[in-house]
């Protein structure tokens, strides 16, 4: 009689297979004939039993139902850090299994006549194992240093305003050289995209990222000393620079090592520090200036910059897939030089806007830029006046308000942009479309938000609505804006993937000159028409931008295949 054949181990199950094995009619592996075994139910109604047990003994029933229903539902972790599946190496972003913990491979056993298949949760696309490199665990860890990293060019950008009259005390200035010196440090900002966009292309993400970060801390220390006006100009501009690259380069980071379907929850995370900074930045400077001296809020953030740099060398790996510095190899000093300086031409990036995807989309995300620093930076010169408030830590409370806005939306406004594509997948039969992710900002972007800055803006204008009414509407639009940003983020990183990173750059680039903008004009414009008629251009240019994305979510697939064509025509005439 023949010994039986062990088939490898392929998952914690592996005992119940043999179990079943050792149990079922003993017969060579090369002779196997399926029809002869029943075991495949046995198995699986022992596994099940014993899983069911085991979830039984640690979770009551109450439990259960109460985390199935709502917690699963709502909480953007939920496939990220815990659970069985997750215990199991399962990387829940893309249905595959990840390698290190174990591993399942097709073989026969006594136990069942199919072969082991891995199963896919959601949408799977040919070429989404390539997104398999990293660990959920280790995913989530790259995540979060990310998002820390992304809250400190913002947080810088905003902070100093609750401080704004202290700093022109010191230096000997006014208020509009002030915000002059805000608006500048948007546009450097925009600049940046330029530097570091070409470099992660050229070098990979991590030691750009890392180097940035050194910078960063040391050019923050600079602000901190600053004997005169010049010198913290020039260091706050130098910061600027530097802070861009979290933003730009880590949103490539996660567009190297997450699916596209759920790539939107994971930028929802990522923007989790990029729109918080800028709101809960000045209320902690106004606790600072209420109780230290305005320098304290340099030192702090020079700490944070610290930190990150650490951070970024101990948890981010190098995850770029493919490298420009392949195609400097044998070339000489000169020749490389000349490369990179053509890698480095804004116009090529600039060229990207002439497709009108790609620009009605960079115009939204300007619209949505120009707005929030609009909104933020007049504060302690607006809100302080009309009702009465005297220190900057109570000017510093109000911008709470869309700092929470912001906060709360993040935990599902890249759930719901996921959850609008996989719709349309589903009404396409299977075929993702990157556009169809757009429709997901539309009344956020082109009702909710405009009707705010209405209410906000005319609220104060007429002095109605006291204290809660601007509070109210600055939260619903920081939820409403957390609904559009990583909806438009992800659809840049889609829109031409062979070109994401310029894209990305060039979207940042434009949505900073905003930002600068209105950081720039904001309060003069209000000085001279008020802030209920400034309210309403901006919300006037939130409907254009709206109606903007509405066209490329209806039209945008064509413009972008005919962009692609364009591209293979240049491509051939260059050869």
């Amino acid at each position: 009689m023949a010994t039986p054949t062990k088939g490898p181990a392929v998952s914690k199950s592996s005992s119940l297979v043999s179990l079943a094995t050792s149990s079922s009619k003993e017969d060579d592996s090369s002779k196997y004939n399926p029809s002869e075994h029943s075991a495949p139910v046995k198995v699986s109604s022992l596994h099940e039993a014993k899983k069911a047990a085991t979830l039984t003994a640690v979770n009551p029933r109450w439990w259960r139902s109460w985390r199935s229903t709502y917690w699963t539902r709502w909480w953007p972790f939920t496939k990220l850090n815990g659970g069985d599946q997750v215990d199991k190496g399962r990387d829940l972003e893309l249905g595959d299994i990840s390698s290190q913990d174990t591993t399942l491979a097709p073989v026969h056993t006594h136990a069942s006549s199919h072969d082991v298949v891995p199963h896919h949760d959601g949408h799977w696309e040919e070429g989404d194992e390539i997104y398999a490199r990293f660990t959920p665990k280790r995913k989530i860890l790259i995540l979060i240093t990310l998002s820390f990293c992304s809250f400190l060019a913002p947080i810088s950008s905003t902070s100093i305003l609750s401080a704004a009259p202290e700093v022109v005390e010191t230096f000997k200035t006014t208020a509009t050289i002030f915000n002059l010196s805000n608006a500048m440090y948007m546009v450097f900002m925009a600049l940046s995209a330029f530097l570091y966009g070409p470099l992660g292309q050229t070098y990979g993400r991590k030691w750009p990222l890392t180097f940035a970060a050194a910078t960063f801390t040391a050019f923050s220390i600079g602000s901190a000393v600053a004997p005169d006006f010049q010198t913290y100009f020039a260091m706050r501009l130098l910061t600027a620079f530097q802070g861009t690259a979290f933003l730009t380069l880590g949103q490539a980071v996660l567009g190297d090592i997450y699916a596209p379907v759920a790539r939107a929850k994971m930028v929802s995370i990522f923007l989790m520090g990029v729109l918080v900074g800028p709101a809960i930045g000045p209320c902690i400077a106004g606790v600072i200036v209420t109780y230290s001296h305005w320098r304290g809020i340099f030192w702090l953030q020079s700490a944070l910059a610290g930190v990150a740099t650490i951070a970024m060398l101990a948890i981010v790996p190098e995850t770029a897939h493919n490298m420009r510095k392949a195609d400097l190899e044998g070339l000489g000093r000169k020749e490389k030089t000349v490369k990179v300086l053509q890698w480095m031409n804004p116009i090529t990036i600039l060229k990207l806007f002439r497709h009108p995807h790609l620009c009605f989309v960079a115009i939204a995300c300007g619209s949505l830029v120009f707005n929030m620093y609009s909104l933020l930076t007049p504060i302690r010169y607006v809100l302080n006046p009309r009702f009465g408030l005297k220190t900057p830590l109570d000017a510093g409370l109000f911008y709470l308000a869309p700092g929470f806005g912001y906060f709360f939306g993040t935990f599902f406004g890249g759930t719901y942009s996921s959850h609008v594509l996989k719709k349309w997948i589903a009404k396409r039969d299977g075929k993702r479309v990157p556009e169809d992710r757009l429709r997901a900002s539309l009344i956020a972007m082109g009702v909710v938000i405009p009707s705010c800055m209405l209410l906000y803006g005319w609220a104060i204008e007429k002095q109605v609505g006291g204290i809660p009414l601007p509070v109210i509407v600055m939260f619903i639009q920081g939820v409403a804006q957390t609904i559009c940003f990583p909806t438009l983020n992800t659809y840049c990183t889609e829109a031409m993937p062979e070109r994401s990173s310029e894209v990305v750059n060039g979207n940042y680039f434009l949505r900073y000159c905003f930002a600068g903008l209105g950081s720039a004009f904001c309060l003069p414009a209000i000085n001279k028409i008020g802030v209920g008629w400034f309210s309403t251009l901006s919300a006037g240019f939130l409907v254009a931008s709206a109606l903007g994305v509405w066209a490329t979510a209806l039209w945008g697939a064509g413009w972008r295949e005919g962009a692609a064509d364009a591209k293979v025509q240049e491509t051939d005439a260059s050869e």
